[in-house]
């Protein structure tokens, strides 16, 4: 145990709390442990745009970044704050044992206000929100951002404000829990609220091996049940949803809801299993709510929407949407999809000894057509860090990795065994590293292994601003579309293709899907 394990967390109070009490239960097993407060991405490296790692979590994100990086051997979360669907390479280590799941109101003077027929309540959550109204529909709701410790303050400087809404969990935990306090027994939570998960990267078996004594399987059962349920009925649309598991007697209990934003509709489900025989629990739930109007609820959600002001061409999750200025509205759907192609067997009849793999989908393309014992090649030459991992995982040792094309083109000039390269690419591959090794007398054969398929459409007029992630996304826009837009590029080679096509270009600082947000925000302000 003399490794010590490195626990990321942000530095906010209530995440500082969760990651000591990580620490604490990581020692009493005997492992070392320190502490690692991370702040931001700005001055985070990668070798791939966060959106192709699958990153996407407002308040996970920069720890992902971190663990990815090697930074940080673990991080400790909020649990109902994390994605469903985490980032490649990263894995839930362990989930604590859970504690309040109750939604609390803070009240200012007395509870008098409940029976009123106006007050106004204050809470930044749409499910709380649309739950409130449901219950309280002449009453007021105004929103509320910021830490704990701020929306309390919030809420004691605006005199005009009856209550405010908190998870019960948050402001327990950092022991600020108000006198003038009482749990909403009758709100369903968010899912997995007042958990704490921990993840990992995938390939760590001793950091998986120690968090594994952390978990709590009871925990680990209902948070999963309820993020599953959530997974299933999100859709791809924004909508109110809450969702408790428990287990009582060797049974799963489950509640579920779905709710109009204003909560003047609401679609609720229950279900009880045997423990053991709860697997379809999630799945049954979200069907049972989609076949009683939740269909109709969610697509009535995405036609209230103002008009679209900013289009993304890859889809954004609830938290992203979220990091939007006031003016902004947002829209977002995926512009491309990868198709993997069959490789034809005689590329391998013959040894190959220099091989060049630029992406992760090249390594899937390979894998799938061949088994390990086939792809035996003398030098394998990558780019990106992430693509190296899955080749030495998958495929074999890589002989030199590179951060781009370009470098790669360069450093095989010099330095490659021969003069013949094998190139497993894309049908739409840039022309940058074929183009420089030809131009030096390397041969280069081309074996397309996947597809980069356009799945563009066409965007409404109003649009002022489209969000671009990569060249194809660009040439899928403008397949669809032909009006004029500002053009928010993750990239600079993502901006040159844009610039072939727009006279307003702009280039995020940091290659993220957040940084291109602020890229946007920018221009509203």
């Amino acid at each position: 145990m003399s490794k010590t394990i490195r626990i990321g967390t942000r530095d906010s109070e209530l995440a500082l709390w969760q990651a000591n009490i990580v620490k604490k239960l990581l020692e009493e097993q005997g492992y070392n442990t320190t502490l690692v407060p991370v702040k931001s991405t700005g001055d985070i490296v990668l070798d791939k745009p966060l959106y192709e790692l699958g990153i996407t979590g407002i308040f996970t994100r920069t720890l992902d970044i971190a663990m990815l990086n090697e930074d940080i051997d673990i991080a400790v979360h909020s649990l109902k704050d994390v994605p469903t669907i985490l980032p490649k390479g990263i894995v839930q280590a362990a989930v604590l044992k859970r504690g309040n799941v109750n939604d609390t109101l803070v009240y200012k003077n007395n509870e008098e206000f409940l029976s009123a027929k106006h007050a106004v309540v204050a809470t930044g959550s749409l499910r709380r929100r649309a739950q409130w109204l449901n219950r309280y529909p002449t009453h007021t709701l105004v929103d509320l951002r910021g830490n704990v410790n701020s929306r309390l303050q919030k809420l004691e400087d605006n005199d005009d404000w009856n209550g405010a809404i908190f998870a019960a969990a948050g402001i327990g935990r950092i022991g600020i829990r108000p006198e003038q306090a009482i749990n909403l027994d009758w709100m369903i939570p968010a899912p997995a609220q007042g958990a704490i998960m921990v993840t990992a990267l995938e390939e760590d078996d001793y950091v998986l091996e120690a968090c594994a004594h952390l978990n709590h399987k009871e925990t680990e059962i209902c948070t999963t049940i309820e993020r599953q349920f959530l997974n299933k009925l999100e859709g791809g649309c924004t909508a109110p949803i809450g969702a408790l598991a428990y287990i009582k007697n060797e049974e799963v209990n489950f509640k579920g809801v779905l709710l109009s934003e204003d909560g003047t509709k609401k679609i609720e489900v229950s279900k009880v299993k045997k423990l053991g025989q709860h697997d379809d629990i999630a799945e049954f739930a979200a069907n049972y709510i989609i076949e009683r109007g939740g269909k109709r609820l969610m697509d009535a959600l995405r036609r209230s929407h103002k008009k679209t002001t900013i289009y993304s061409t890859k889809s954004l999750t609830e938290d992203q949407r979220l990091l939007f200025h006031d003016k902004v509205v947002s829209e977002s759907s995926d512009f491309i999809k990868i198709s993997l192609n069959r490789i034809p067997p005689r590329i391998l009849r013959n040894p190959i000894k220099n091989v060049i793999i630029t992406s992760k989908n090249a390594v899937e393309a390979l894998t799938t057509n061949f088994s390990p014992a086939e792809l035996q090649f003398e030098n394998i030459y990558c780019v990106g860090r992430r693509t190296k991992r899955l080749i030495e995982k998958k495929i074999g040792p890589v002989k030199h990795q590179e951060k781009n094309a370009k470098s790669l083109a360069k450093y095989l000039i010099e330095y490659l065994e021969g003069t013949e390269v094998t190139y497993f690419c894309s049908d739409l591959r840039l022309d940058t590293l074929p183009d420089l090794l030809k131009e030096n007398h390397i041969k280069v054969n081309e074996v397309e292994a996947y597809q980069t398929k356009y799945d563009g459409v066409q965007v409404d007029p109003t649009v002022e601003g489209v969000m671009f992630f990569s060249p194809s996304t660009v040439e899928s826009f403008v397949k669809a579309n032909r009006q004029e837009i500002i053009a928010f590029c993750i990239g600079e080679t993502t901006a040159l293709e844009a610039k072939k096509h727009f006279s307003d270009v702009r280039v995020a600082k940091v290659p993220t899907v957040e940084s291109v947000i602020e890229l946007v925000n920018a221009h509203y302000v």
